[in-house]
């Protein structure tokens, strides 16, 4: 059974098609998704180590368990994961996560912040 994975391209553009997402560059070669500003729900590794997403807190244990799917580095006090390429979490899978985390950081914004990124 084999398992439609996204592209990289696919993730950025998921990623940007997220209400208020924005793409930066950072850390030498890094392709972070944030919104509001600076509030990270993504990160790409143009180095091909992977893609970082923030997970709900009672998910988290459960995700780094899975094949091909690690705590994020720096980041996994904060519910963060990282999924080595080639992703080993399908299209829809990974496409409803990537929103998912989205959402998690939108919901610690502000209220008056919030008004036309929550989905």
């Amino acid at each position: 059974m084999s398992r439609q994975t996204m592209s990289e391209d696919q993730v950025v553009a998921l990623c940007l098609s997220l209400p208020g997402a924005q793409e930066d560059y950072k850390w030498g070669g890094v392709r972070v998704f944030s919104v509001a500003g600076n509030k990270m729900f993504a990160v790409l590794d143009l180095g091909g180590a992977g893609l970082s997403f923030k997970v709900d807190g009672d998910l988290f244990l459960g995700y780094v368990d899975r094949p091909g799917v690690r705590p994020a580095p720096y980041l996994a006090r904060a519910h963060w994961v990282s999924v080595a390429k080639p992703y080993s979490i399908g299209r829809e899978e990974l496409g409803a996560l990537l929103g998912r985390s989205h959402q998690l950081v939108v919901q610690r914004l502000p209220k008056r912040v919030q008004v036309g990124l929550l989905q």
